[in-house]
């Protein structure tokens, strides 16, 4: 996509303000590629963008809700049926992004629709509302919002190893945020293990064994959510 310009905090970015980053310095400094993106696509490509940090932050807490969001949807046990509120909701939603996008490829606008429909099946999860098939016709609105801003999807883990792998090769090592090397070390099927292993152990009340595997997983920067449906993991 073309960005006509681009500012970083509000000043033009040039290596002579010491503003100028790749998205590689971004990656090494710990930011997600897709919440690279995410910020990217924020302003409608006619308009000036101004780059932040702050605006990188809110992007990453957008794509977490979003995946714990899916997440959530996937892992959830829901009766059969449908609820009418909620089908609207998803077809409401998936036309109003839709014509969003057909207003000159409206990427802020495009959002809103989407997060609306968010808050409102969590609150019809929460309230035990959701029927098996809101949560289809959810799913299908998801997947037509990833099919074009591709954030939902976490594919975040193969461009940090590749920026990791570029800065042992240049000796750049030092420029990697710390932790960083920590948190890619666990791959998603070690996770699943050892959250399975976790699962077991409090059935056993080896309660001890338990913690030690969340405290784990928590130094790695993995995040686990308890819940009625089950564990939930995330990486920071």
């Amino acid at each position: 996509m073309h960005v006509r310009f681009l500012l970083v905090d509000g000043r033009k970015m040039s290596k002579s303000e010491g503003n100028f980053f790749t998205i590689r310095d971004l990656l090494l400094k710990g930011y997600k590629a897709s919440a690279i993106r995410l910020a990217l696509v924020s302003v409608p490509y006619r308009h000036q963008l101004n780059f932040t940090f702050d605006g990188l932050t809110e992007a990453t807490k957008a794509i977490e809700r979003l995946r714990t969001f899916r997440q959530r949807l996937t892992s959830g046990c829901f009766a059969a049926g449908e609820n009418a509120e909620l089908q609207e909701a998803a077809r409401k939603a998936q036309a109003d992004y839709i014509a969003a996008l057909s207003n000159d490829l409206n990427t802020a606008e495009a959002r809103a629709p989407i997060f609306d429909l968010l808050r409102a099946a969590n609150t019809a999860m929460d309230q035990g509302q959701l029927l098996a098939g809101d949560r289809d016709a959810i799913l299908k609105v998801l997947a037509s919002f990833d099919a074009v801003f591709d954030v939902v999807e976490d594919r975040d883990a193969e461009p940090t190893r590749r920026a990791l792998e570029w800065a042992e090769q240049a000796g750049r090592l030092a420029d990697v945020a710390p932790g960083l090397l920590n948190r890619q070390s666990l791959g998603d099927e070690a996770i699943d293990g050892l959250v399975a292993e976790r699962t077991l152990a409090k059935k056993q009340r080896n309660f001890s064994r338990a913690d030690q595997i969340r405290n784990e997983l928590a130094e790695k920067g993995i995040v686990l959510e308890d819940s009625k449906d089950g564990v939930r993991w995330k990486r920071k």
